[in-house]
């Protein structure tokens, strides 16, 4: 079985001057780019999922913006499968499903953004499907929540949507964790 690598939403609005911008989006793109050139070095499948709003009150990743572009740092190459999205959950009506198993593939690595919403999502159905799962937690990022007027730090959001799904849903790593598995 293959291992695939998906990069989840990794777009510009969610950086600085964007519509939406989330804690550490930098660092984890950067470390995004690190899993990207691995599996591209190994001639690995590399899947992009872009986000593309479609509901009337969205503010952001609308169609036709620059925020709801790519962000240059982990830009699909030509031959590298890109995946439009509406949905929170990557394989909701599209070919993601079907394109994993035409590849053969049985495990995933997943990185992206936001680690609440569309990578806890993906992460999910993932495994509801039969595939392994690894998120990179370094390569995702998040946002300050808030419920009954109590707010609650994108750290604290971070650390328990990871927590929540290394219980069953995933093993969770750092980049450097994931790139070096013989390192001591």
């Amino acid at each position: 079985m293959t291992t695939a690598l998906i990069i989840i939403d990794i777009q510009n609005d969610y950086f600085d001057g964007g519509s939406n911008p989330l804690f550490g989006s930098n660092k984890a793109a950067t470390n995004a780019r690190l899993i990207m050139d691995d599996f591209r070095s190994k001639g690995f499948p590399i899947i992009h999922i872009q986000h593309l709003a479609t509901r009337p009150t969205a503010t952001f990743f609308l169609p036709g913006t620059a925020g709801a572009e790519i962000f240059a740092d982990v830009r699909p190459l030509d031959n590298e499968k890109l995946i439009v999205k509406h949905y929170p959950n990557s394989f909701r009506e599209t070919d993601l499903l079907k394109y994993l198993q035409s590849m053969e593939v049985g495990q995933l690595v997943i990185c992206g953004m936001m680690t609440h919403m569309c990578v806890d999502a993906t992460t999910r159905a993932a495994k509801d499907f039969g595939f392994g799962c690894t998120v990179i937690g370094d390569a995702c990022a998040t946002k300050n929540l808030e419920i009954d007027g109590q707010l609650i730090k994108s750290t604290d959001v971070q650390a328990s949507f990871l927590a929540a799904l290394s219980y069953f849903y995933s093993t969770i790593k750092t980049a450097k964790e994931y790139l070096c598995n013989d390192c001591k």
